[in-house]
């Protein structure tokens, strides 16, 4: 019973007073994304910028993560688009059979070529290209464009 008497006798030295509302709060992906532009544009620290808010350095971290995640899948989306595919097809004759092997011909110049025409610019892509250059040529005209 001493250890009570002595805790209950003993003059407080620190004391702490929490306000505010005490519950979580919810934000807006608007407040969030103001809240993490200021880290840039202030050119605080993340924890400065958390404790001018009230939140936790981490909460802030998070946020910027999530916030670049969102940037980098919507910027994907852009890079990758479908367009219609025009196939023309040359009228074929009639199958030959044949008893021998026969020495392999040269394959026709437009055989397995894709066209891309972006705003009036036709790129012709052959068999064999490759994929890097024809992504940076065409990245190249869509920014043209």
């Amino acid at each position: 019973m001493d250890t009570v008497d002595n805790a209950i006798t003993k003059p407080v030295h620190r004391l702490e007073v929490f306000t505010g509302a005490g519950r979580r709060r919810t934000w807006s992906d608007e407040d969030k994304a103001r809240i993490v532009a200021e880290i840039v544009a202030s050119g605080e620290s993340v924890s400065a910028v958390a404790r001018r808010h009230g939140l936790s350095p981490q909460q802030l971290f998070g946020w910027r993560r999530e916030l670049q995640a969102s940037q980098t899948a919507l910027s994907h989306a852009e890079e990758l688009q479908f367009v219609p595919a025009v196939l023309d097809v040359a009228p074929s004759s009639p199958p030959v059979r044949r008893e021998r092997k026969m020495p392999r011909h040269p394959v026709e110049p437009s055989a397995g070529m894709i066209e891309v025409e972006i705003d009036g610019v036709t790129v012709r892509v052959g068999r064999g290209a490759d994929a890097k250059t024809v992504t940076a040529v065409l990245r190249a005209l869509k920014a043209t464009a």
